[in-house]
């Protein structure tokens, strides 16, 4: 695994992500100065800078949302067929910039190229979901205790939405919440991770003034805990969308609680990956590689424990420990590559931490378990049991946890045995076995015969416990999150009363 220290190819700058157009500033419905000290975003790969935006102040933040609250009354009153076609226009811009996003992709969060073409093949689906959806009804004739009043409940823009995002798949899970907040009348406010505000913020900060979107309707704060606190709290905002750690979560749903508004949290996992012994083994340690390492385990749906009947458990272990050692590791942006770089230091020695601890309490690697900065190669675990490291935490890295079930019922238990429930997995040869597994599973996602990782627009995306608080992300619940109900009730005459 050898560390790049020079780069031979630059990024490319030219179209929407022209540097010249952003570097060293912040987008207020227009790109402008920034107040604060630059943010320096460097590639995980080889550490070298790639490029500097703008910090914002927590003071900036309350003014970008009174930009964003007047800018909201105006929008909301455009068609939504004029809102779609924005909408639209922002995907076709994704498109015909798509090899220079794919580039920026894999530089800035580390990515393989694959992985690359996935987030933004998703964010444009999100796109032209969000934009269908003003085919939506808007509400419900309800029945009216007195004849000659109309009695109606309709879905209204909430007004402000107030976005934070992880650096993972910064592009793809900002716009899940952004293009159907802006599709229904909102205005939002964006806060991108600090280590990926080019594809997390700039990008969409483009498309959408390309696009024609009305300048505030759409805005962008960088910067740390306190910007993102200052977005939670301002009074305007009426919805905030979070995406990241449990910890961080809470921190968030506290803050919103104080301030009465609504959040909608999509958190952590330890997502459960059961092979039951009458399983298709080889394909099985396929998927629960894939399910592992994508994206070097950084994905809040990984498999974060695979729960294998002891029948078949050594069988399982072979295969798995096969699949993993044929996995290459390097530069995705120069290699081919399986497995790329961990997002920073800090993570990369917490992942070592939790493996270290795992084996000291009685775990033992079957492969990897070292590192050469910032690779984490892929690591396999058998005996990890309940109390270990590996078992009880969120790894967010390349490692596999092998957890060994006596029977069915014993493998649901130990699937349950979480605060988690985001998504989970069960690999049978029996259809019928598989449903009655899943449906006593706790996640608010399960596949029979598929890994942990799955997500498309069109799906209720969201977990139960301490992976969220019950909201779900995607077109078939986006009415649900990015509007209210307001009651009307119609009258040809006036009503008198005997006051």
């Amino acid at each position: 695994m050898n560390v790049r220290t020079t780069i031979d190819q630059p990024l490319h700058a030219e179209g929407i992500l022209s540097p010249g157009i952003w570097a060293g500033r912040v987008f207020q419905g227009r790109w402008i100065p920034s107040e604060r000290e630059l943010i320096e975003v460097r590639e995980p790969a080889t550490d070298l800078p790639l490029g500097t935006v703008g910090s914002s102040t927590p003071g900036s933040v309350l003014d970008a949302v009174d930009r964003a609250k007047r800018a909201q009354l105006t929008w909301q009153s455009e068609s939504p067929e004029a809102r779609a076609r924005i909408l639209q226009r922002a995907a076709a811009l994704l498109q015909d910039n798509h090899d220079t996003l794919i580039e920026w992709i894999v530089r800035e969060t580390g990515g393989l190229r694959a992985k690359a073409e996935t987030e933004l093949q998703g964010t444009i689906g999100e796109l032209f979901h969000s934009a269908a959806l003003f085919i939506e009804p808007e509400g419900h004739v309800l029945r009216s205790a007195n004849s000659g009043r109309l009695s109606i409940a309709r879905r209204v823009p909430l007004g402000v939405v107030g976005v934070i995002t992880p650096w993972n798949f910064p592009l793809l899970l900002a716009m899940r919440s952004v293009a159907p907040a802006l599709a229904l009348g909102n205005a939002v406010v964006l806060k991108p991770d600090p280590q990926t505000p080019i594809t997390g913020g700039v990008v969409l900060a483009q498309i959408f003034a390309e696009a024609g979107l009305p300048e505030g309707v759409f805005q962008i704060v960088n910067g740390g805990a306190d910007v993102g606190e200052a977005l939670v709290g301002a009074p305007a905002v009426r919805l905030v969308t979070f995406t990241g750690s449990t910890r961080v979560g809470r921190r968030v749903g506290e803050l919103a609680g104080q301030h009465v508004k609504k959040v909608s949290l999509e958190l952590g996992g330890k997502s459960p990956f059961i092979v039951l012994d009458d399983a298709d083994l080889d394909a099985a340690a396929s998927a629960g590689a894939w399910a592992s390492f994508l994206h070097q385990g950084q994905i809040c749906m990984a498999s974060g424990r695979h729960i294998v009947l002891r029948s078949v458990a050594k069988t399982y272990l072979e295969l798995l420990r096969d699949h993993t050692e044929r996995l290459a590791v390097g530069n995705p942006f120069e290699e081919n590559v399986a497995i790329g770089p961990i997002i920073n230091r800090r993570q990369i020695e917490r992942i070592h931490d939790l493996v270290t601890s795992s084996v000291a309490s009685g775990a033992k690697i079957i492969t990897g378990g070292t590192y050469a900065h910032p690779y984490y190669r892929p690591t396999v675990l058998s005996g990890v049991t309940p109390g270990m490291a590996a078992y009880e935490q969120e790894i967010f890295g390349p490692v596999a946890p092998v957890v060994i079930a006596e029977n069915e019922e014993h493998a649901i238990q130990l699937a349950n045995d979480t605060e988690y429930g985001l998504s989970a997995a069960v690999q049978t040869a029996s259809l019928e076995r598989g449903l009655r597994v899943a449906q006593r599973i706790r996640a608010g996602m399960v596949h029979i015969n598929d890994q942990t990782i799955s997500d498309l627009p069109g799906i209720p995306m969201g977990g139960m416990g301490q992976s969220g608080n019950g909201s779900r992300f995607g077109s078939t619940t986006n009415v649900d999150e990015f509007t209210e109900w307001q009651w009307m009730t119609i009258g040809a005459t006036p009503t008198r009363y005997a006051f």
